[in-house]
């Protein structure tokens, strides 16, 4: 049977551009609809949204019918929850908290199956509930590992981070990196901005796709231009906040907040 094909980890090896959106719902019609809009993958978010690994299975399989795929960012750089979004079928991790080349090693460590990693080997929906007898061959390949750059260290660090064995991409959270950096309006800010593309510079050197978040049309079209690879167009609960506001203001009525 073999492991499902990873098309965006494809797609970022031949320089191509990716988008995508953070699900924080715990609804799989929330999932399931943006799924078919037209994004390549989606990042299940478990370290900043309410939601559980239980309830992460169930959105991947609402989404399984698309193209889209299955990423989950764990709460934290740690062995036990890497494996268990693995296990319930992630095609790729975003790895919070990455600031030197031993958070990096560790991430990487903990999604491979020794001898290479320390990943245990209960792979159960990943798998197929067994039915899948090949899996454990080639996921190590297949499997797609973004590192988040977030802190002032992690900047300084960038190249050394970029240059491990396994590390397929990085991601930006634009708001983290400022507030670490101290800096309240990143948009005016060159510190700010000589730190962004101190990391670009790293990835482009090692040829390691850059990621970012974006909040709004001109930031989506920033980051293209940039050549960011791997693009979040907001999330599930931006989609509802600017409807709402468009959908109010059409009716003459102001927002409350």
């Amino acid at each position: 049977m073999g492991v499902k094909g990873n098309r965006v980890k494809e797609m970022l090896g031949k320089g191509e551009t990716t988008v995508g959106t953070w699900i924080t719902i715990g609804n799989p019609d929330v999932a399931e609809l943006i799924a078919h809009m037209g994004v390549d993958w989606l990042v299940f978010d478990t370290e900043h949204a309410p939601l559980d690994v239980g309830t992460v299975q169930v959105l991947m399989q609402a989404t399984s019918a698309t193209e889209v795929t299955p990423i989950v960012r764990v709460a934290w750089n740690d062995l036990v929850l890497i494996k268990r979004a693995l296990d319930i079928g992630a095609q790729g991790l975003v790895v919070p908290w990455v600031n030197s080349e031993a958070d990096a090693i560790r991430a990487v460590q903990a999604a491979r199956y020794p001898p290479r990693g320390l990943r245990g080997a209960g792979p159960r929906r990943a798998a197929m509930y067994g039915l899948d007898k090949d899996y454990m061959v080639d996921a190590d390949a297949k499997l797609m590992i973004v590192v988040q750059i977030e802190t002032s260290q992690a900047v300084e660090n960038a190249e050394k981070i970029l240059a491990v064995d396994g590390v397929d991409a990085f991601f930006i959270g634009p708001r983290d990196l400022s507030v670490s950096m101290g800096i309240q309006d990143r948009r005016n800010s060159n510190a700010y901005n000589l730190a962004l593309n101190k990391v670009l510079a790293a990835g482009s050197k090692l040829g390691v796709p850059a990621g970012i978040m974006c909040h709004s049309e001109d930031e989506i079209r920033s980051a293209v231009q940039q050549g960011f690879k791997f693009i979040a167009l907001g999330s599930d609960y931006d989609y509802l906040t600017w409807g709402a506001k468009m959908a109010v203001g059409a009716s003459g009525r102001n927002m409350k907040v």
